[in-house]
C-alpha cells in the first residue's frame, strides 16, 4: 500500500498548491490512501465546509483537525455530515465528530487513521492522548481489523510525539507529528515496524513565519507589541509531508520518504 501524509495546509496558498499538485502525485506515485491534515487552511485558523470539500475534491481520503478543529464554527455541524474528516479523539468529551475512524483505500483495504492532541505546552489542557489511541489501537489490531493504521500527532513538543511514536510502535503503520509547521529530519521506521517522523511540516509558504506573512509576527518579537492580527503568507506554498509503503499483510511499514513538492524548500519525492 502506498500512502502519502501531508501535513498542516495553510491558508489561500496552502489550499492552491494541494488543488494543483495533488491529483498528479497521486497519479505519478500511484497512491492508495491520502491524509491531509486541513487545521489552518482557512485563513490560518480551522477549516471551513467549502475548502474541506475542495481538499477533499483534490484527492484527500481523509482530512484531520487538530487544536483549531472547531475555530471555523460551520465546522461543528459539518464534521457530523462528512465523515472524511475527522477530529482529534481527546479534543473534548462533548465535541462533535469523531477522532478515528476506518477507511477503504482504492482497492478495498481498510485503513484506520486516528488524531490525538498533545498536551506539553498546548494553550489549553487536553484529556490523555496515549490513553485515548491506546483503546483505539487494541481494538483494531494492524493485520485483524485494519491493514493499515495512521496516528496523526498534533502537538508542539517533538519529545511527546517521539514518544506516542514509541508507544504506537508495532500498532500503527504511521505516527507523524503535525502543528509544528516544520519538516523534521527524522523519517525512520522503528524498531516495531511503524513509519514515523517528528512533523510532517506545512503545505504553505516557507517565505513566513510557521506560514504566516512575517511582517506581523517580526513586529511582536522585536518590539513586544502587537499591531495587526495575523495573516497567513501567500507565495508560493511547498507541499510538506511523508510517503509511506506498507506491507498490507501486517500493517508493517516497509518504506518511508519526506515529501517536499514546489516553493522554496529543497525537494524530495520517491
Amino acid at each position: 500500500m502506498k500512502m502519502l501524509f501531508l501535513g498542516d495546509v495553510m491558508g489561500r496558498a496552502g489550499r492552491a498548491a494541494v488543488a494543483a499538485r495533488l491529483p498528479g502525485l497521486r497519479a505519478d506515485w500511484g497512491l492508495d490512501f491520502v491524509v491531509v491534515n486541513g487545521e489552518n487552511a482557512s485563513s490560518g485558523a480551522g477549516l471551513t465546509p467549502e475548502h474541506a470539500k475542495a481538499l477533499l475534491a483534490a484527492g484527500a481520503d481523509c482530512l484531520t483537525l487538530g487544536d483549531h478543529a472547531f475555530d471555523q464554527k460551520d465546522m461543528l455541524r459539518f464534521v457530523e455530515a462528512e465523515p472524511r474528516i475527522l477530529r482529534p479523539l481527546n479534543y473534548a468529551r462533548e465535541a462533535p465528530g469523531k477522532g478515528a475512524r476506518i477507511f477503504l483505500d482504492r482497492r478495498g483495504r481498510k485503513v484506520l487513521v486516528a488524531q490525538v492532541l498533545g498536551q506539553v505546552f498546548m494553550k489549553r489542557p487536553f484529556d490523555d492522548p496515549f490513553s485515548a489511541i491506546d483503546a483505539v489501537l487494541r481494538a483494531h489490531p494492524l493485520g485483524g481489523m485494519a491493514q493499515a493504521t495512521v496516528v496523526d500527532m498534533h502537538c508542539e513538543a517533538t519529545s511527546e510525539k517521539m514518544a506516542m511514536g514509541h508507544w504506537c510502535d508495532g500498532r500503527a503503520s504511521l505516527v507523524v507529528g503535525t502543528h509544528t509547521h516544520v519538516p523534521t529530519a527524522d523519517a525512520m521506521i522503528l524498531a516495531g515496524g511503524t513509519a514515523y517522523q517528528s512533523d510532517a511540516g506545512m503545505c504553505g509558504d516557507y517565505n513566513s513565519v510557521i506560514g504566516m506573512d512575517k511582517a506581523e509576527p517580526m513586529r511582536r518579537f522585536i518590539t513586544g507589541m502587537g499591531k495587526e492580527r495575523f495573516t497567513p503568507a501567500e507565495g508560493e506554498a511547498t507541499l510538506s509531508g511523508v510517503y509511506v509503503e506498507i506491507d498490507d499483510r501486517n500493517g508493517k511499514a516497509t518504506r518511508i520518504l519526506p515529501i517536499r513538492v514546489g516553493g522554496r524548500l529543497a525537494q524530495a519525492a520517491p
